[in-house]
């Protein structure tokens, strides 16, 4: 995920700068994931290995777990898009930072079907916060 900078002026709000629009999303939704190359046994899931979604790009979102993982990890993606009837999966995105347990990860490779499910997601999610906010 892009890095997002602060540019401060005097007496006015900063500006975020960023290459890839994101949706803060109303209700946080789920997800699950799993380190790319961990060995595990279908269909054991780890309790730890589900997170909360609070935003969300094209490029990749900033989720929240009790997952033991670290920049610089590769996993896989299940995001649960609100009304969504099955979940978009992300192949492959690393995790670029973490504070506690809050992590931003950067999509990679996603194939054209999820990039325009997620577009799809954050046009309809802009829409709708721009009548809510009326």
């Amino acid at each position: 995920m892009d890095k997002k900078r602060a540019v401060p002026t005097s007496g006015q709000a900063s500006t975020q700068l960023r290459r890839h629009p994101r949706v803060r999303v109303s209700a946080p939704f789920p997800c699950s994931f799993s380190v790319v190359g961990l060995k595990r046994r279908w269909p054991a899931v780890d309790p730890g290995d589900l997170g909360v979604v609070y935003d969300v790009s094209t490029k990749g979102a900033r989720v929240m777990t009790e997952a033991v993982i670290s920049p610089g990890d590769r996993i896989t993606l299940s995001l649960q898009l609100p009304n969504h009837p099955s979940a978009t999966c992300i192949e492959l995105a690393t995790v670029r930072w973490g504070k506690e347990q809050t992590y931003g990860v950067e999509f990679e490779g996603l194939s054209p079907a999820v990039d325009t499910r997620l577009q799809k997601f954050m046009d309809h999610s802009s829409k709708h916060r721009a009548v809510s906010a009326s």
